[in-house]
């Protein structure tokens, strides 16, 4: 399960960047500046992937079959899952979030936001709301990743110490980038307000059950399943 986990973590990101971007012909600004994305993929994601990665094993793992020999560790499933599933939502709300920051500034297709632009301030706290999105997105996922097939109802939320720890760090270091204003020069980010913030709030449990919900679809279609596995 660790690696694995790592890797959802980290693919799971990926799709949330950029890609608005490529099929509109530049019409929107980018959701993310480089460094928000450095600082997601070397500050937030880090702790939490290492984590998962000394996540025990789950339930259930050694009534399963052997995976084959030449199986990789990143295999379709996995791609399917982090990319088609769980990618999918987190770009949805991410860009939810995004559009909502700029539309309710008065913004539209095409716009300038660049500095100096009356949407420039508003453009600031979209990024952020995009960086800060992706971060809660991110704390779902590592929920939803310590396991390929049990239910986290059946694991607990004491199996890892190691992740409450890590994923407690990324708000502290998501707040500190939002808020502290020499971060927000060398980041690109803008304070959001109450409204925005509630936008995202709800991110890590929407992430969270949506792959609870597959997990327990693929338990109860699984071929042999007994009944009344969890």
């Amino acid at each position: 399960m660790s690696a694995s986990g790592e890797l959802l973590l980290s693919l799971d990101t990926l799709r949330a960047r950029g890609e608005v971007v490529a099929l509109s012909g530049g019409a929107v600004p980018l959701p993310l500046t480089v460094l928000q994305i450095l600082a997601i993929d070397l500050g937030t994601e880090t702790l939490p992937a290492l984590a998962l990665g000394r996540e025990p094993a789950e339930p259930g793992v050694m009534d399963r079959p052997p995976r084959p020999r030449t199986a990789g560790v990143i295999d379709r499933a996995l791609l399917i899952r982090a990319w088609a599933f769980l990618g999918s939502i987190s770009a949805v709300l991410v860009m939810g979030g995004f559009f909502f920051t700029l539309w309710r500034a008065g913004w539209h297709p095409g716009d300038p936001t660049g500095g100096g632009t009356a949407l420039h301030h508003a453009y600031l706290q979209a990024t952020t709301i995009t960086f800060a999105g992706i971060v809660a997105c991110q704390i779902g996922t590592a929920f939803a990743a310590r396991t390929d097939h049990a239910s986290l109802f059946t694991i607990g939320l004491r199996s890892n110490p190691r992740l409450p720890w890590g994923i407690a760090f990324e708000p502290v270091f998501t707040a500190a980038v939002v808020y502290t204003p020499p971060l927000q020069d060398i980041f690109g980010t803008a304070s959001l307000g109450p409204s925005q913030l509630a936008v995202i709030a709800p991110f890590p449990f929407i992430v969270w059950e949506a792959d609870e919900l597959l997990r327990w679809f693929r338990r109860r279609n699984a071929p042999g399943q007994r009944a009344g596995t969890p």
